[in-house]
């Protein structure tokens, strides 16, 4: 074998060996998913495979259009928490970034030490805040409060992305007639995508999987996120769990974060290459 051929032998096998470390999991999820309740909490054996089935989606699916709906609440949510987070933390991390003004930096301190500061320290106040402003028992205020709680890290993100690209670019671009806002949307918007992609991940896979506000802030039942309805999947008596719906529920909530991942992941490839200088 040639000596890059042995090279290209051990790459693969080391990035297949890693991806069965992360896509094993995801496997091995799916099929116990597909195994009736009895059979998930008794010894597992080979046995179980013949058993397998859509029973438990089914079941999930049976009580109506409840799960479908609190589906598409925290679609509704999460979505909205990705978009506006995005929008404001690009917004503000060019103007920490490229911008310098008295008092940036003193700025920029404030938004990390809110970075650091969990909000389950402060759920109180800030549920009588909710309360305050009418925004209990609606997405629209849970929709701000997600994107109040991930701005921090966006803004992170999105200010280092940004003092990263070089100031020729936008000199350039004023050379050229370019307004500021043109300069910023034509040229360096291009250039931040990675960081774009970063914030909006993170924002969409915490508000789609974030229980505790959702469960303090949100009382109606109709407008439950998926978390916290499946929390409330219970059959028999004595409130007694039924793990294979928790199975399916949380094969579910899985399918978006990963199609989410796989869409930002090309898109923050591209605007890595998008930034490549060409000579």
């Amino acid at each position: 074998m040639r000596p890059g051929g042995a090279k290209r032998a051990v790459y693969l096998a080391a990035g297949i060996a890693v991806s069965l470390v992360f896509a094993g999991p995801l496997c091995w999820e799916i099929l116990r998913s597909l195994e009736p309740d009895p059979l998930l909490t008794a010894a597992p054996s080979a046995a179980d495979l013949s058993h397998l089935g859509l029973s438990n989606y089914r079941t999930l699916l049976s009580g109506g259009d409840d799960i479908i709906r609190n589906v598409l609440n925290s679609l509704i949510v999460a979505v909205g928490t990705a978009a506006l987070t995005t929008a404001v933390a690009t917004v503000a991390g060019y103007g920490f970034g490229r911008l310098t003004f008295p008092g940036s930096g003193l700025a920029f301190g404030v938004v990390l030490l809110a970075f650091m500061v969990p909000f389950q320290a402060v759920l109180t106040p800030l549920f009588l805040e909710m309360h305050y402003l009418h925004l209990l028992n609606s997405l629209l205020g849970l929709t701000l409060f997600y994107t109040a709680h991930n701005l921090p890290f966006g803004v992170y993100v999105m200010r280092n992305t940004f003092r990263q690209l070089p100031r020729e670019l936008v000199e350039a671009a004023r050379v050229d007639g370019a307004s500021p806002v043109a300069g910023f949307w034509r040229v360096l918007r291009p250039l931040v995508v990675p960081g774009m992609a970063t914030a909006a991940l993170y924002a969409f896979l915490f508000s789609w999987t974030e229980f505790l506000a959702a469960l303090t802030l949100v009382t109606d039942t109709g407008l439950y996120t998926l978390p916290v309805a499946l929390d409330n999947v219970e059959l028999g008596t004595y409130g007694s769990l039924n793990i294979g719906l928790l199975c399916a529920g949380a094969v579910v909530a899985m399918i978006p974060c990963v199609l989410v991942y796989v869409a930002l992941q090309r898109y923050y490839v591209q605007g890595l290459l998008s930034g490549a200088v060409k000579g």
